[in-house]
């Protein structure tokens, strides 16, 4: 809420590219050449005003490794779209979030007092540097914006716990059990005899009690 009252604060002039001319003359002033010569390095389109400017030193600068194709993101990382006074960054909150001109980065504030004013990782030193200009600001820091991208990692697939055996693995049957001597039961047919041969026996039986029993 308090940076949006400080952003809608601010009015936007016609006079962009004149005040960015006036901007790098007082940062030359200075002594922010290395700062300079990175804004000299894009296309004057990048930046037409309605800026702030985190400008790290030259012995910052001079510390970092800057590839050709990454000037441009690093002035959109340290720079935020609307021309903040030091007046006006005092008074935003620790915890609160500043949009810098890359959508994808947020400058969370720290602020202890003017001495102790943290965007991100680097401090406030040199306030007010720009001020000539209506539509750009520069402050000086104490060093280069730090921007860590999170560490992507795979998951690991969990081993397969020793002694189970694996799904696609077939389980291991043990063999049916025979009986003893079974191939002495079994006929061609199939069929056990001694089975067959027990009823007929058990009906003569049956029918010589009978008899006995008459006589």
């Amino acid at each position: 809420m308090a940076l949006s009252l400080i952003i809608s604060s601010v009015f936007a002039s016609p006079s962009g590219n004149n005040d960015i001319v006036v901007a790098i003359q007082e940062m030359e002033r200075a002594n922010y050449f290395t700062f300079v010569m990175l804004i000299n390095m894009v296309p004057p389109s990048l930046f037409q005003g309605n800026i702030t400017f985190l400008m790290p030193s030259d012995r910052s600068l001079s510390r970092t490794k800057i590839p050709q194709n990454s000037v441009v993101d690093l002035l959109l990382n340290h720079s935020i779209p609307s021309p903040l006074l030091f007046d006006h960054l005092i008074h935003l909150p620790t915890n609160s979030t500043l949009p810098t001109s890359n959508p994808d980065l947020m400058l969370k504030v720290s602020n202890s007092g003017r001495r102790d004013l943290f965007l991100g990782n680097v401090r406030i030193v040199s306030p007010n540097i720009c001020t000539h200009g209506y539509s750009v600001r520069c402050h000086g820091i104490d060093d280069v914006l730090s921007i860590e991208k999170p560490e992507i990692t795979c998951p690991r697939v969990a081993s397969p716990i020793p002694g189970i055996a694996p799904l696609l693995a077939p389980a291991s049957q043990a063999p049916a059990s025979t009986p003893p001597h079974a191939d002495a039961y079994e006929t061609s047919g199939g069929r056990r005899p001694h089975i067959e041969l027990a009823l007929p026996c058990i009906t003569f039986m049956w029918v010589l009690f009978i008899v006995k029993s008459c006589v």
